[in-house]
């Protein structure tokens, strides 16, 4: 038997469980019956793991699908499978006639995936970031909750100003745990000139791969509207976003509130 049809042939007795058993379940319920997984979602699983180690890191070729079908004992089918998967979720980039890359922030494709904002009459805007503040301190238990972190654990606030088309457009107020991200300070912000998530990946080993946002329009705070130059109460855009890194690890907190008035909030859903 292949070595690719003995991981099937296992997962698929882990699944189905042992038949001398059946209709004895032992107290459990059919929710606590493992389920089955397809293969190439195995081999898809094992790769993030490998990424998740730091076998691969960013920008780097990972090696062929011939390669990972040998070390994993399985068919080149399986891997490409589980490579197209990692690649629709930008995990992994693949470029005609090079190879499959681990993806990166620093790429400019990837920059503007994180970054919705659009001008009412089209393209893409200029934009640039300077730091305010960047200090370590206790988060709001909210916070603390998404990020997961632990009761007396500090985090690193970082607030940013994004102007959009030489006009302030986005403040930005960021939670990270200070315990992947020791040695980032307000200095290093400042002198880092490219974007935030680049520099998390490369300074830091932090990659943001996902993120979840939610969407709501408010009345802009007082002190936020300071900051951006408005009257307190003007409507503003804010946005709550969670982001997550491998094994949908949460690593990032983010709350931007957004004017609006010359550019729009962009997202197309594939």
């Amino acid at each position: 038997m292949s070595r690719e049809l003995s991981i099937l042939s296992q997962a698929k007795a882990e699944a189905v469980g042992d038949p001398a058993t059946a209709g004895n379940d032992g107290g459990k319920n059919a929710a606590d019956a493992p389920t089955f997984s397809p293969l190439y979602r195995q081999i898809k699983d094992r790769l993030m793991r490998a990424l998740d180690s730091g076998e691969w890191q960013p920008g780097q070729l990972v090696p062929s699908e011939n390669e990972l079908a040998k070390r994993y004992g399985v068919s080149q089918g399986t891997v490409r499978k589980a490579i197209e998967a990692l690649a629709a979720e930008h995990v992994l980039v693949r470029h005609q006639g090079k190879g499959t890359f681990v993806s990166s922030h620093h790429e400019e494709r990837a920059q503007f995936r994180f970054l919705r904002l659009r001008r009412d009459a089209g393209g893409v805007p200029e934009t640039e970031s300077s730091i305010l503040e960047c200090r370590r301190l206790r988060p709001p238990v909210d916070v603390a909750r998404e990020l997961q972190m632990r009761s007396g654990e500090s985090a690193v606030f970082i607030r940013r100003m994004l102007t959009v088309d030489a006009f302030p457009a986005v403040l930005d107020e960021l939670w990270l745990p200070a315990s992947l991200f020791r040695g980032l300070t307000h200095e290093r912000l400042q002198q880092y000139k490219g974007p935030l998530y680049a520099l998390f990946e490369a300074g830091f080993g932090t990659r943001m791969l996902k993120a979840r946002e939610q969407l709501k329009a408010i009345s802009c705070p007082a002190d936020q509207a300071q900051r951006l130059g408005i009257e307190p109460g003007k409507p503003v855009l804010f946005v709550d976003r969670l982001s997550t890194t491998y094994q949908e690890r949460p690593v990032e907190v983010r709350r931007g509130y957004y004017l609006t008035e010359n550019h729009h909030y962009f997202n197309a859903l594939v």
